[in-house]
């Protein structure tokens, strides 16, 4: 692979492990958001995001009803843009009060510093909340990485399995998508941006996918297990 003008990345399962997001970040959020929303319910910006959520099931509800929404929401890793909006805040508490730091692969934190130093510019594409993702960057194990990155996505540019959510990125890094590297663990996000005309890498994590994905699952994506894989020519 030649060297990639702008590399575009993943979190869950791609620099950070799932078990970090689904066994501590989703039932952080979980058990807070009753509190958070009887303490800042009324704040505007919360309120947007819970106006959004009763758009979404069609009907007035009360706050009680939006929580017990949004918990459900969480049990089914729903990827709606006001749940993840709603997490990020809620988790910016957790990482202010340090109750935890994220977790981030040591290979990932090693290779985002080389390619940052070797001036590849950054950028993270997440269905969590651009400030969740900051959040994220910012308390992970190895520090606080977010000089490192260039720019941030999230859904509200579009879904991930969404080939146009591609190439409107590749407008915003203002890059012909060919010269873009995208790094993600979910073959169906590489579909859609290898579609949009970018390079392609999977991430296939043995400790988040005990059993190696087939050469039939990787398709034409180059597959490795570990960012140091990832070589240029």
């Amino acid at each position: 692979m030649t060297q990639p003008q702008a590399i575009l990345t993943d979190i869950e399962g791609t620099t950070s492990s799932i078990s970090f997001v689904k066994d501590v970040l989703f039932p952080y959020a979980r058990r807070e958001l009753p509190k958070f929303v009887r303490e800042h319910g009324g704040h505007p910006q919360v309120r947007h995001w819970l106006n959004q959520v009763a758009d979404e099931i069609g009907e007035e509800a009360d706050d009680d009803t939006l929580v017990l929404t949004l918990q459900r929401w969480i049990d089914e890793d729903r990827k709606t843009t006001a749940l993840k909006a709603l997490e990020g805040m809620i988790w910016e508490a957790g990482y202010r009060d340090a109750d935890f730091t994220a977790h981030i692969y040591p290979d990932a934190a090693h290779r985002l510093r080389a390619w940052h130093e070797a001036g590849i510019p950054l950028y993270v594409y997440s269905s969590g909340s651009v400030p969740a993702q900051k959040l994220f960057f910012a308390h992970s194990d190895a520090g606080d990485l977010t000089g490192l990155i260039s720019g941030w996505f999230d859904t509200q540019i579009g879904g991930k399995r969404e080939s146009n959510s591609y190439r409107k990125i590749a407008e915003s890094i203002g890059l012909p998508a060919p010269q873009i590297l995208f790094l993600s663990d979910v073959v169906e996000e590489l579909d859609a941006a290898g579609r949009a005309g970018m390079h392609t890498a999977l991430l296939d994590r043995l400790s988040d996918y005990p059993t190696p994905r087939s050469g039939l699952e990787v398709g034409k994506h180059q597959r490795v297990e570990a960012f140091d894989q990832i070589v240029f020519g």
